[in-house]
């Protein structure tokens, strides 16, 4: 099944896939139109409703399928197309699909469960009917984020989830600069862990990057969602890739949620850092295998590479706050892991 998320999608990537479903299918329902059949069962899925990350083009030939089903029953012939979510025993979502399903609260069915339940649908005569087993306190929260959505208010009634918003800004807003810096690490860090499938919290680091943590764009769409649910902020989907850490990604929702007091404490972070490279010796700038680095970052405009502990203090007075966190946190935690592995 040629899977892709949607600006990965080719036109020979919707081919193979709708040959194989849509293309089989219409021929066996010219074929069979004048047969007196008692049913005509289409398997369909879970993602051609709701839309399901990284198969934008499975989804399209479900639809397809979803819609034959209508037009056989509006020219008076049987048609059922049911919309499948992942079966448990050998069925067709492999481990890392199944293991986002899970995430997200779809949970996979026994083959018993779900052949009954085709059965009820056909003798009932549904046209499209979703078997799926759902948690659905896990699936809405994650699959809505913080955007209003009102698919499944007639199967869901929504909840209030544990730690509110609201009542997070209002425990922020009560914590010192520190105290608040470190709660938003934990949120982005325990957010992380569970989209990483993760049972602690605890399993990220605050300074640890994404990337090496194996984040890849359906992840980051999923820890955007619970960002976002967790604070009611609009992140762009981006987010993690535009934020090398989760420390770096918890001073943007600092910004965000107190944009009046975060610029200070931005301002002294960035103060503190450009000063503490500044009165580091060269020598151990070297030694920490930090210098190679920092000497790129100087080098934007392409000038021979500067050699004297003077100039690169200056060329530090010149790099923006972003430079600095990546070269604290991101290259700092690369040479301590590198260092880890040599021991």
């Amino acid at each position: 099944m040629a899977d892709s998320v949607v600006d990965a999608l080719t036109p020979q990537r919707f081919v193979e896939v709708l040959r194989s479903k849509v293309t089989s299918a219409t021929v066996l329902d010219e074929a069979t139109r004048d047969l007196d059949l008692d049913a005509f069962v289409l398997f369909s899925s879970l993602s051609g409703v709701v839309g399901t990350p990284g198969q934008g083009n499975y989804a399209a030939a479900n639809s397809a399928l979803d819609a034959l089903a209508s037009r056989r029953r509006a020219a008076g012939l049987p048609a059922v197309s049911i919309a499948w979510g992942p079966w448990a025993g050998g069925g067709m979502a492999d481990e890392a699909i199944m293991a986002r399903h899970r995430r997200s609260g779809v949970l996979p069915m026994s083959p018993e469960r779900a052949a009954a339940a085709m059965r009820l649908a056909v003798d009932h005569g549904q046209v499209r009917p979703i078997v799926v087993d759902v948690d659905w306190e896990r699936f809405v929260p994650a699959f809505t984020g913080p955007r209003t959505n009102h698919l499944f208010d007639v199967v869901h009634e929504p909840s209030r989830p544990a730690v509110s918003s609201d009542a997070l800004r209002e425990r922020l807003a009560g914590l010192g600069g520190p105290e608040r810096v470190r709660a938003l690490e934990d949120l982005v860090c325990g957010t992380a862990a569970a989209v990483l499938g993760h049972a602690r919290a605890d399993a990220v680091e605050p300074t640890w990057a994404f990337r090496e943590l194996g984040f890849d764009s359906l992840m980051a769409v999923e820890l955007r969602n619970g960002l976002g649910a967790a604070t009611d902020l609009s992140l762009p989907a981006t987010v993690v890739f535009d934020h090398v850490t989760p420390a770096a990604l918890a001073q943007r929702l600092l910004v965000e949620l107190f944009p009046d007091e975060a610029g200070e404490q931005v301002d002294d972070v960035e103060t503190r850092t450009r000063r503490a490279l500044a009165e580091i010796p060269l020598q151990r700038l070297r030694d920490a295998g930090l210098l190679d680095t920092l000497l790129k970052l100087a080098d934007s405009d392409g000038q021979p590479l500067l050699t004297e502990q003077t100039e690169i203090a200056d060329s530090i007075d010149t790099m923006d706050a972003d430079s600095l966190m990546r070269l604290v946190q991101g290259d700092f935690a690369a040479h301590q892991l590198s260092e880890g592995n040599q021991s």
